[in-house]
């Protein structure tokens, strides 16, 4: 028991001071290695912005499209169902009509399900981006605290 106490003692204290031990950049000399991962760091958040804000105007579009697509499927189903409603008490030219209602009917559903399917694509791309941009962010925020830290090492003539 007393090994196991002392064991994960142990493995605290390396886990609380591994972020000491972890900073990548720590001497003057690293401020050139740092300064290129800074900037491409800031290069490829500025390219992931313009990627979520061309996603956003996507998913605007494609939403707006399965929202026409799926109210035209509606519609179109509501007709067949009238059409088939005549057919049943009418002539083989009006089986023919419904017949061709249902064609539609289901054609239109297939293009709102497509669309549903290409908005749900993009709102996953869209979020995929949004936690990669969140990622370089926190990246961008420990190169600064990695920065400062060398800022702040005591200068040795």
């Amino acid at each position: 028991m007393k090994k196991i106490i002392y064991n994960i003692a142990l493995l605290f204290l390396l886990f609380t001071t591994q972020a000491a031990y972890c900073q990548k950049y720590k001497t003057a000399a690293d401020t050139i290695k740092l300064n290129k991962e800074y900037l491409k760091l800031i290069i490829d958040t500025a390219d992931l912005k313009k990627e979520i804000a061309e996603s956003q105007e996507n998913l605007k579009k494609y939403q707006a499209d399965f929202e026409s697509k799926d109210k035209s499927a509606k519609s179109s189903a509501e007709e067949s169902s009238r059409q088939a409603d005549k057919a049943t008490n009418g002539e083989v030219k009006d089986a023919k009509k419904a017949k061709k209602k249902a064609k539609d009917a289901y054609d239109d559903a297939k293009a709102a399900d497509n669309a549903k399917d290409k908005k749900e694509n993009e709102e996953k791309k869209l979020k995929k981006l949004n936690k990669e941009f969140d990622k370089k962010q926190d990246r961008l925020k420990e190169l600064n605290l990695m920065q400062q830290a060398i800022n702040n090492l005591p200068k040795t003539q």
